[in-house]
């Protein structure tokens, strides 16, 4: 089969596999090379906020009808609260079961996790302080932070206000269409980059956590990962299957930007190609711009998986018993604290601070055991939050008969190899 070396799969994936060997026979180099994958998140953070402003105003406004947009949003809410509690509780099953943390020695857990209980104590993690850290201080505030709650909510008051204009708000609607195409053409040029930063992120986690990382990273990851690919697997496709389309041509359509977060440990460096591709698979504009961005706060389906499993590990590891019920109320405290968890590296390790904060019968400390396979777990999660917002989009779209049934999926593949 002839490869295809202008391909954006093929680049990452030779990145990756050049990072490995790289990194391996130079690991203090390959240490220092972080900065190569942390470039390019900076720059596809840069045009997230804008990216994601625009295409929900532009989607709320385009439909018109207010009805319709809250009944997108509510369908929307509702499965990911369904699916994210499925996942927290695929995550307990597993660590209950397997018990990954039995007969580990916790009293060896070393590491410095002073900045993640820190920026677990500094965040707002209360139901009220929760709502509160949604409205931004001011209009441009959103946009300079970043951080989506804020961004989605601003943009939600913003294409409400402009689709109640009407016709005087059409030629605004029209500006917002032709911003948007010129950040989604930014992306595309920073795009070029990615096998830059996958081979530099790559060169980092085995300079720094060694090669033999790959092969005995331990219980934990290894069923953490598995318990990850059997919800995909199972429940997912279980959902797609009922939708009447295949997880597995799904996750084959949306390869370059799985690549991509294994490349890069992020699942927001693929956001904006993956509102791109959603479009083309044949969900409509509106619906993808309202779940994909809403879906990147409140469906980190990886990240539920990781907190339960993470969260059960300590407290075995430190020969805490929990009962059914408090494994319950674990499950309560893990939906609120992971809402609000970027996809950015390390975001899963404070909201497992936090959540420990807040559940107090397990020991916080207990996240030093976790240091060294972090990394790993990081892609892992993302990966799964990735393909679990993107399948999320397609039922949303098929729900409100928003998705153009024509598209020839097998042919959308075979342009994206």
């Amino acid at each position: 089969m002839k490869i295809n070396f202008k391909s954006m799969t093929t680049q990452v994936l030779i990145a990756i596999v050049l990072g490995i060997i790289f990194g391996a026979l130079f690991p203090k180099v390959g240490a220092e090379l972080k900065v190569l994958s942390d470039i390019f998140v900076k720059m596809i953070k840069m045009v997230i906020a804008p990216i994601i402003f625009l295409t929900i105003v532009v989607g709320i406004a385009g439909m018109g009808d207010l009805k319709k947009v809250g009944r997108i949003g509510g369908r929307a809410v509702l499965y990911f609260e369904i699916v994210s509690t499925i996942s927290l509780a695929i995550g307990v099953l597993f660590a209950t079961v397997f018990k990954p943390g039995a007969g580990v020695n916790a009293h060896s857990a070393k590491g410095d996790i002073t900045q993640f209980t820190k920026a677990a104590a500094q965040g707002n993690h209360g139901v009220m302080d929760f709502i509160m850290g949604i409205i931004p201080d001011n209009f441009m505030g959103a946009l300079a932070g970043g951080q989506l709650l804020p961004i989605l909510f601003l943009a939600v008051l913003f294409g409400i206000a402009l689709s109640g204009l009407g016709e005087r708000g059409k030629s605004v609607v029209g500006l917002f269409e032709k911003l948007s195409d010129t950040f989604f053409r930014i992306v595309n040029i920073i795009m070029y980059y990615s096998p830059i930063a996958a081979f530099g992120a790559i060169s980092y986690t085995i300079g720094q956590f060694g090669i033999g990382s790959l092969v005995s990273l331990g219980k934990l990851f290894g069923l953490t990962v598995f318990a990850m690919a059997v919800f995909i697997v199972v429940v997912l496709g279980a959902i797609a299957k009922f939708y009447r389309f295949n997880i597995f041509k799904f996750i084959s359509y949306i390869k370059d930007e799985i690549f991509l977060v294994l490349g890069t440990s992020s699942s927001e460096s693929a956001l904006p190609k993956m509102v791109e591709k959603l479009r083309n698979y044949g969900c409509s504009k509106s619906v993808v711009g309202l779940v994909i961005p809403t879906g990147y706060s409140f469906n980190l389906d990886g990240t539920s998986i990781y907190l339960s499993m993470a969260a059960l590990f300590i407290a075995q590891a430190f020969g805490v018993h929990l009962s059914i019920g408090q494994e319950v109320t674990l499950i309560g405290v893990l939906m609120l604290t992971s809402k609000g968890a970027a996809g950015v590296t390390g975001s899963g390790f404070v909201t497992l601070a936090a959540t420990l904060a807040a559940f107090p019968s397990v020991p916080v400390e207990g996240i030093a055991l976790l240091l060294g396979v972090d990394r790993f777990m990081s892609t892992a999660r993302a990966l799964t939050n990735l393909i679990g917002n993107g399948v999320a989009t397609v039922v949303v779209s098929k729900m409100e008969n928003e998705f153009d049934e024509n598209v020839d999926i097998d042919q959308s593949i075979g342009k994206t190899a």
